[in-house]
C-alpha cells in the first residue's frame, strides 16, 4: 500500500462573484428550493470566461462557493430545521471546518462573463469557487433515508437564515 500523504493546506482562488438581493445572511433562504424565482447574477472573472463555453445548453447549474461570512465552526450545531443539535456533517449549516456551499440554480441567460440565474439562496458578494452543469442522470438519486430531516422538510419553502452562523 502506498504511503499516505496528508495535505495540510489547500488554497482556492475565486473564479467569480455571486450577486443576489440578499445583503446579509439573516433572511436569506436556507436552500435554493426555498428561493423560488429569486434572481441573481454570477460574474465570472475575465481570465475564466472561456470556461463558460457551451454552459448555455444547460437549464440548471451547480454553484460551489465559499461561505465568506461564516464565523467559527462547531462540530455540533443546531440546524435551521430542527431543535436538537446534530453533527455538522449531518447538516447543511454554513459554519463548517471548510466553509464550502453548493446550490443548484436555474440558468436563464448567459451574456459574456455574466450568468443570469434564478432560485438564488446565496448572500450578495459571495466568492464563487466552481461551476458544474446539473445533469439529472448524474446528480439525481432515489433515496431511502433522510436521517433526522425525515418529516422536517414540510416548511422548507418558508425557511430563512436567522443569523445563527454569523455570530
Amino acid at each position: 500500500m502506498p504511503e499516505k500523504r496528508i495535505v495540510s493546506k489547500i488554497t482556492y482562488r475565486p473564479i467569480g462573484i455571486i450577486h443576489s438581493p440578499f445583503r446579509e445572511p439573516y433572511g436569506t433562504p436556507i436552500q435554493s428550493v426555498s428561493a423560488q424565482d429569486v434572481e441573481g447574477v454570477v460574474e465570472i472573472f475575465p481570465e475564466y470566461a472561456e470556461g463558460l463555453r457551451d454552459i448555455d445548453g444547460f437549464s440548471h447549474i451547480i454553484l460551489i462557493y465559499h461561505f465568506h461570512l461564516s464565523k467559527k465552526f462547531s462540530l455540533i450545531v443546531k440546524p435551521f430545521l430542527d431543535d436538537p443539535s446534530h453533527g455538522v456533517f449531518a447538516c447543511r449549516a454554513p459554519a463548517r471546518p471548510n466553509p464550502i456551499g453548493i446550490s443548484i440554480v436555474r440558468l436563464t441567460k448567459v451574456e459574456k462573463e455574466r450568468l443570469y440565474i434564478k432560485d438564488v439562496d446565496i448572500v450578495d458578494g459571495t466568492p464563487l469557487l466552481d461551476i458544474k452543469p446539473y445533469v439529472p442522470d448524474f446528480d439525481q438519486r432515489e433515496t431511502e433515508k433522510k436521517g433526522w430531516m425525515e418529516g422536517k422538510l414540510k416548511n422548507l419553502h418558508k425557511m430563512t437564515d436567522d443569523g445563527r452562523f454569523t455570530k
